[in-house]
């Protein structure tokens, strides 16, 4: 099957450094088309070459737009059999479009079921042997896998946007967000507050000490381009 693809990237930026750390790929139709319509087309049969063929556009995309900071992939856990295998096809690309591996950040999305957590911690324990970033997607609600954060913490864990949302306002979010920064503390790893919309729900985030984000109020996605995001000022 033919999968007509492309890529609208968006910032992680790090409040405390103005900088950006990474730009997520997120997928597109080529006419910028949004990723319900894209993904409605894979199904078991196609899975894992639409993988593959992501994680290759997303490579060829970003080294075309000179990017500099680290590039955030999705993968679709379900569609890595074996990770050592199933990651060749990436460090190909690397190669041949001159892209730094280093700079390579996996996000699986945490929702996802899976038939063993067994194997998504063999998935990630490979890359992050081979010196790739691993980041755990939309955590805090749904298929919330701790099991997986006691055999092998990510580096980076980005809380889910339901609990971003009014977290101003509402106790409960808030002292569930309390509790998974102090876990991953002690885990060693970076929390990405994703999904943030107000300046409201930025500043209570960001009194709690997380400095990474990603939303709406600092930068909509650009469709193959790298936008340039809003930074807030630090008092």
């Amino acid at each position: 099957m033919e999968f007509g693809i492309s890529f609208a990237f968006q910032p992680i930026i790090d409040v405390e450094s103005r900088s950006v750390l990474a730009y997520e790929a997120l997928v597109r139709g080529t006419e910028g088309q949004g990723a319900g319509e894209v993904l409605a087309r894979v199904n078991e049969r196609n899975r894992y070459a639409f993988d593959q063929i992501c994680r290759v556009k997303a490579v060829k995309l970003a080294a075309k737009l000179n990017m500099q900071t680290a590039l955030s992939i999705n993968f679709m856990p379900n569609a890595v059999y074996q990770a050592e295998y199933c990651i060749r096809t990436t460090l190909a690309a690397a190669r041949t479009y001159n892209f730094d591996t280093r700079r390579i950040i996996f996000e699986v999305i945490e929702a996802e079921a899976l038939t063993s957590a067994e194997h998504l911690t063999s998935i990630i324990d490979t890359y992050k042997e081979m010196g790739f970033q691993v980041a755990l997607d939309d955590f805090g609600t749904g298929f919330s896998r701790y099991n997986l954060l006691v055999a092998s913490p990510p580096d980076l864990l980005k809380l889910d946007m339901g609990l971003i949302r009014d977290v101003d306002h509402e106790p409960n979010k808030q002292a569930v967000i309390c509790g998974i920064i102090t876990m991953m503390q002690k885990l060693g790893g970076r929390i990405i507050a994703e999904g943030v919309e107000t300046e409201a729900e930025y500043a209570w985030l960001r009194d709690q000490g997380i400095t990474l984000f990603q939303g709406y109020l600092f930068a909509k996605p650009g469709f193959e381009h790298l936008p340039e995001p809003w930074y807030p000022s630090e008092s």
